[in-house]
């Protein structure tokens, strides 16, 4: 299987009201652009689950995907392919109705929808489903970026980088619209972190501008903290986005799963942390939502 390509937990963490640039900040704090090269074929996973704007904090924003596009193209890789298949909608229609095809195309770069094939088969460690169809592109990317917006999640506490691949990756055509009527969400969690030991993630990038508190994924409140956090550990940039929403990594059952199968990193003392402080970024993101500063400590 393929390895992630930087084996730390570096981890960026910035703030700005302008999305884009904090992503750009966020990623420039850990030389994320040192990690591709000509040859990659880098692959860009959004969160796209329903046609909403991304004010909504139901989607990212398409300005923000132009803006790491961009980032990507500085170091002129064999493919940049925009990839993912919606869980809830067909992902044409959340293509056209928020706007990203256009961004797609004035972009020029490539576009998959992993709902459909041709498809590899691929085994989980976990008993339902114990294996999955994944789109080609598995097996030809190099890079994989995930592209979140930070929410709580009524089933699997929370979405952030992880959740975005494990369940943008398998296809509709499969699982179903919406993809948890045929199995997936018998035990959410278990897949999720099955999915997480096949699929490394490259490059993390969780945005709270908005991020989704109150009840989600879907019908929640959007909160604009903000804060963006990259980072080349999975793990590590998923247990920070949980910090903020209120939690420790052991409450979410497939981030402490991942951590003891040291899949990656739940500890911030073992994290390589650059910008903006943990608890800062903590009291930062709790006065935006409930207008009180608070860590988790």
């Amino acid at each position: 299987m393929r390895q992630r390509r930087r084996n730390t937990a570096d981890i960026g963490v910035a703030i700005n009201s302008n999305e884009s640039q904090a992503i750009i900040e966020s990623l420039n704090l850990i030389q994320a652009e040192n990690m591709i090269n000509s040859n990659d074929v880098v692959v860009i996973t959004p969160n796209w689950v329903k046609p909403v704007g991304p004010e909504t904090g139901d989607v990212v924003g398409p300005e923000s995907l132009r803006a790491i596009i961009r980032f990507v193209k500085q170091k002129n890789p064999r493919r940049i392919v925009v990839a993912t298949g919606s869980a809830q909608r067909t992902t044409a229609d959340i293509m056209k109705a928020v706007g990203y095809d256009k961004i797609i195309n004035e972009e020029q770069v490539e576009f998959v929808d992993l709902n459909f094939g041709p498809f590899v088969r691929v085994n989980l460690n976990h008993s339902s489903p114990p294996a999955t169809n994944l789109n080609k592109l598995y097996q030809e990317m190099t890079f994989l970026i995930s592209f979140a917006q930070l929410k709580i999640h009524s089933v699997a506490t929370m979405t952030a980088a992880i959740k975005n691949i494990a369940l943008g990756w398998p296809p509709a055509e499969e699982h179903g619209y919406p993809k948890k009527n045929l199995g997936i969400h018998d035990d959410v969690h278990g897949f999720i972190s099955a999915m997480a030991q096949v699929i490394p993630i490259d490059l993390s990038i969780v945005s709270t501008n908005p991020a989704m508190i109150g009840t989600g994924p879907h019908n929640g409140i959007p909160c604009r903290a903000g804060i963006v956090i990259s980072g080349t550990d999975p793990v590590a940039v998923d247990t920070i986005g949980a910090r903020l929403l209120g939690f420790h990594p052991e409450a979410i059952r497939y981030l402490w799963d991942l951590k003891n199968k040291n899949v990656g990193i739940a500890d911030v003392n073992q994290m390589n942390i650059k910008g903006m402080p943990v608890a800062d970024a903590e009291r930062a993101f709790s006065m935006a939502a409930y207008g009180q500063a608070f860590t988790v400590e």
